[in-house]
């Protein structure tokens, strides 16, 4: 089967675009991907062709702020703009998506979720629960402030990355980063997501965790939750609570894999996905 792939645009209340990839055939069942903070949609591109090769419409979207989507022009957003972005991607989805959420994409899965109970079918949760590793969580913001006047050339941001994923094999090219940085007019590269999410989402994520923990109480559809064997920002603390909180969810661990469990084992992330969502019942739960 053939990955037919478009690029979707979708207008947000508040004007803002939402840039989309559509990966697949229309009619499919739906796989909607959020991904994590400081990320684009291009973090799915591998999995979302391959599961659509297995018969899956896959909608892969920029959250505000991210990649191709708008930023918000006076850098004020809020949680509430995210979850509502999420329930126009997941309408235009149409009835019956499975949302596979990584990091703070997951975290927003689960809210607008308990907000609106029939949003979606089932939930995958990457690497990511209602109470976190604070550790963690700060090793990364770490990484995303370092750099706040950007790289100088795309080597060096590749330095930069290798440095910080050390356990990755494969240091990425100067090419392949072109994606994921834009060259200002000052000629340095800076990431592809707004310096003022940082203090608007990122600074004290703690205070949302009560709110959190009380959204998954309410989820009542199937629920998978992967974690990466090596993650510092997942425990076993936070997993067990949280399927204390959710009994119905399943747990697989993701060997040799970090946060970035899906960039660091593809192939074992696609087909964790797969395996769940063929095992969902057709219609709506």
């Amino acid at each position: 089967m053939l990955n037919h792939k478009a690029a979707v645009s979708l207008l947000a209340a508040d004007g803002l675009a939402i840039s989309c990839d559509l990966h697949g055939m229309a009619g499919n069942p739906s796989l909607v991907f959020t991904h994590g903070f400081g990320q684009t949609r291009l973090a799915w591109q591998a999995s979302a062709a391959t599961l659509a090769e297995h018969g899956f419409l896959c909608l892969c979207a920029d959250a505000r702020g991210h990649g191709a989507s708008d930023w918000h022009p006076q850098g004020a957003y809020s949680i509430d703009q995210f979850i509502n972005d999420l329930e126009l991607v997941a309408g235009f989805a149409g009835p019956s998506a499975v949302l596979v959420g990584a990091s703070f994409g997951g975290l927003v899965g689960l809210l607008a979720q308990a907000r609106r109970p029939g949003l979606f079918r089932a939930l995958v949760l990457v690497d990511i629960t209602p109470r976190w590793e604070t550790a963690g969580v700060e090793r990364i913001l770490a990484f995303m402030r370092a750099h706040p006047d950007g790289f100088a050339s795309l080597d060096q941001a590749a330095a930069s990355i290798a440095a910080y994923l050390p356990h990755r094999r494969e240091t990425r090219s100067p090419q392949r980063l072109q994606s994921l940085l834009v060259q200002r007019d000052d000629g340095r590269y800076r990431w592809h997501w707004d310096p003022a999410l940082l203090e608007r989402i990122a600074e004290n994520g703690e205070r949302h965790q009560a709110a959190l923990i009380e959204a998954a109480r309410q989820i009542r559809i199937p629920v998978l939750l992967l974690s990466g064997s090596d993650s510092d920002v997942v425990s076993q603390a936070t997993i067990d609570e949280f399927l204390d909180l959710v009994p119905q969810a399943r747990h697989v661990v993701v060997p040799r894999a970090t946060h970035m469990v899906a960039g660091d084992r593809n192939d074992l992330f696609t087909d964790a996905v797969l395996s769940f969502v063929r095992t969902l019942p057709q219609g709506r739960n």
